[in-house]
């Protein structure tokens, strides 16, 4: 009997609190009346038959064929070369306004899954890496855009220049979900849950899924013809959105017992504006997930970044973006979605570590609210359309 490779998210069965419960916080803990949230993840080899099985099953959430994932790589990158009179701080960190918020990062746990980090790097000096390595690769950041992202999120000053929004976060949860050799959605999906299980307030994800790549290899390794190979990619890309939306479900249940986190996500650079524009990506395109779109500079204001997919729900800078280079001491320019999505991330920390302050928790859903809410078009340049920029670009807490 022939056998395909599938992730399956499952409920799983729990006994009911007890009264003891009630009014305690923390990951694994339960509310008074409601049984905790868990979920079951896992790849298995599955016949036809199990598969329909599964999929009849009530406690079944998604059940997806893993697909191939892909950086949202930059377009365009240079080192930065020393300056004996370096900016006070990147144009990014600036036009978030991180230089006027009384928050740094404190207290919150922010995860970035990418290719790893640089933890020699000295933005990295003062925190706290928890390092995750779900490749069969060296642990550490072979590539630089695991680095590059975590550097705007929490690094600490380079070479005179702020390069990070949240330099205050002491503890950051590196998941290397892509090697040399990429990766899949099921890998993702499962260090999003060891996020979440380790306490990550904000998840951070620069990545997407390889819909072109999964076609071609439909077409070279099973010989089929275009047509049909495109209609089972789109298949599996649809389960593949619904996998990632009830992770997402799953990650917003989790908050209502005292660990709150959201995810954001690059919306991706396929677009070539002004000739055509793409719809986001996922796992961006999940509902609950954040999806991120870049911004540029211009005489004008700020602009659409011309790679920049749409349907953003909230925008950051992504064109031009200086942070820590990876194997190196200093600094390196990219631009992209990718570069984007870490200064939402920044922004989410502070935002976070206000509810901390103010509440004791993180709360994810007004977390989400705040973060959105807190986009403005008032730095935009006259024309900017709503399904290209969301809410704007994304403001700190100023108080």
């Amino acid at each position: 009997m022939s056998t395909e490779k599938y992730i399956v998210l499952r409920t799983r069965e729990t006994s009911a609190p007890t009264r003891g419960d009630m009014g305690t916080r923390g990951a694994g803990l339960s509310t008074f009346g409601q049984p905790k949230p868990e979920i079951k993840l896992e790849e298995a080899d599955l016949s036809k038959r199990e598969r329909n099985d599964l999929r009849r099953d009530p406690r079944t959430r998604a059940i997806a064929m893993p697909m191939p994932l892909r950086l949202i790589a930059p377009v365009s990158s240079s080192e930065v070369p020393p300056d004996p009179a370096p900016a006070p701080e990147t144009w990014g960190v600036k036009a978030i306004r991180a230089p006027e918020s009384p928050y740094d990062g404190s207290g919150v746990t922010v995860a970035v899954l990418d290719t790893g980090i640089d933890p020699n790097h000295p933005a990295f000096a003062n925190a706290k890496l928890v390092q995750q390595n779900f490749t069969t690769e060296d642990p550490n950041d072979l590539h630089g855009h695991g680095t590059h992202c975590a550097g705007t999120i929490f690094g600490a000053d380079v070479n005179g220049t702020r390069i990070g929004i949240a330099r205050n976060v002491e503890r950051a949860l590196i998941g290397k979900v892509l090697g040399e050799g990429g990766g899949t959605s099921g890998t993702l999906a499962k260090a999003i849950q060891w996020a979440l299980q380790e306490g990550a307030h904000v998840i951070s994800m620069s990545l997407g899924i390889d819909f072109p790549g999964y076609v071609d290899w439909l077409v070279q390794q099973n010989g089929m013809d275009v047509n049909p190979a495109t209609s089972m990619a789109l298949e599996e890309y649809r389960a593949n959105v619904n996998l990632f939306t009830e992770l997402a479900r799953f990650v917003q249940a989790y908050g209502a017992f005292g660990q709150g986190a959201i995810i954001v996500a690059a919306s991706g650079n396929e677009s070539k504006r002004p000739q055509y524009e793409i719809s986001v990506a996922p796992p961006a395109a999940g509902t609950g997930i954040i999806a991120v779109g870049a911004l540029g500079q211009s005489d004008n204001g700020l602009i659409v970044a011309n790679f920049s997919n749409n349907q953003a729900d909230v925008s950051a800078p992504g064109v031009d973006i200086q942070s820590a280079e990876a194997n190196n001491t200093g600094l390196v320019s990219m631009s992209g979605t990718s570069m984007a999505t870490p200064h939402v991330a920044g922004v989410a920390a502070l935002w976070a570590q206000r509810q901390l302050q103010m509440t004791g928790r993180v709360e994810n859903q007004s977390l989400m609210s705040q973060l959105v809410a807190s986009g403005t078009y008032a730095p935009l340049a006259q024309g900017v359309e709503e399904d290209d920029v969301g809410t704007g670009i994304v403001q700190v807490p100023l108080s």
